[in-house]
């Protein structure tokens, strides 16, 4: 048996069992830690604009410099979080030609193709990070993405739940198109597409999390998250927005009744279940306090390339010892637009494990 055989088998034995202690039956959705990606669908902005960009803005344009294999892929890989960003356009249309396209040719170089099947012209919403600059995607359709991951689960039909956490991308950015707002309307759409590719039985709601429970903190305080084994093959969103838009989403819906997502709410009200803290060196206690009482807590390993840049582990490390139990990161393999070996992986390079064997 040669080197290279023999390390696939060690491999493959190591999934095996990362598999198998992850579908523990006495583990519980809470005990697992997973590794996911940040804007996850992103594909890196092509070299004329990229360059046109950093000259305006080096420091903006190096925040930029990452991209993204296909969501299907990550999944392959074993990560388990995904983050999606959407762009509220009911009509279809209004993203179409995206300025980026015709700056490029204004420097007189032809821009890389771009929405040949005219995608964006369809209503719905729309999945890339910052209008008219940073556009590519590796599906321009939020619904698209959902279908990619829905066939990808039905041909693994027994794995970990995988976190999404969705941002709704309304921000006016200077000289930019002026994004359509994410009104109560807005937000509801979100759902109607979930649930227009997802059948309920794929996926973790705040109704089946909250049971009998008046309130979805209640539940996860005194009973505690869903047993992982009862969850396979499942997807659990979550609205990673400010106050505003998390009031808007429960019009209506108290504590999460009826609605798809969780929701980043504090500690102490109804539909607080899952918290998103992006600084695992300053946030380290709360982080700690929040998943000891029994919180899904979200935090980051990385941001804006700078940890890739320095080969910088030291939020990695808190993140992993905070016991977050879903830690984003730009680099679950290394970068491959600027030198850098940094990659965020537990050990043998997986992407998944139960906390209670570690920190």
């Amino acid at each position: 048996m040669s080197w290279t055989t023999l390390k696939n088998y060690l491999f493959q034995i190591i999934i095996a069992i990362a598999s198998y202690s992850c579908n523990n039956s006495d583990v519980h959705l809470n005990d697992i830690q997973v590794i996911g990606s940040h804007n996850s669908y992103k594909i890196a902005i092509e070299k004329p604009l990229f360059n046109y960009i950093f000259q305006l803005d080096s420091s903006r344009a190096k925040s930029l410099q990452y991209t993204h294999i296909p969501l299907e892929e990550q999944l392959d890989l074993g990560l388990r979080n995904l983050e999606l960003d959407v762009f509220y356009d009911p009509n279809g249309g209004y993203y179409s030609n995206p300025k980026g396209l015709e700056i490029v040719k204004a420097m007189g170089e032809e821009p890389q193709v771009f929405d040949n099947e005219q995608k964006l012209k369809e209503p719905g919403l729309k999945m890339f990070h910052i209008q008219d600059i940073d556009f590519r995607s590796h599906y321009l359709l939020f619904k698209d993405g959902l279908k990619a991951l829905k066939q990808w689960s039905d041909l693994n039909p027994n794995h970990t739940p995988i976190f999404i956490l969705m941002n709704t991308k309304d921000q006016v950015v200077e000289n930019l198109r002026k994004p359509l707002p994410f009104s109560a309307t807005a937000l509801s759409s979100i759902d109607t597409e979930i649930t227009s590719v997802f059948p309920q039985r794929q996926l973790i709601t705040p109704d089946l999390v909250r049971g009998n429970f008046e309130t979805l903190e209640e539940a996860i305080l005194k009973k505690g998250w869903p047993k992982l084994g009862d969850l396979k093959g499942r997807f659990l969103f979550v609205l990673d927005e400010k106050s505003n838009k998390i009031n808007s989403y429960l019009e209506g819906h108290a504590s999460l009744k009826n609605r798809i997502l969780f929701v980043n709410s504090e500690e102490g009200h109804p539909e607080a279940a899952f918290r998103i803290l992006n600084d695992p060196i300053n946030d380290f206690e709360h982080i700690k306090e929040l998943v000891n009482k029994g919180y899904m807590v979200r935090t980051r390993a990385d941001s804006g390339t700078k940890e890739a840049r320095s080969n910088d582990y030291t939020p990695f490390e808190k993140a992993k010892a905070s016991g977050a139990q879903i830690i984003s990161t730009d680099y679950y393999v290394p970068s491959t637009l600027f030198q850098s070996d940094f990659k965020v992986s537990f050990g043998n390079n997986t992407y998944e494990r139960i906390k209670s064997n570690h920190e």
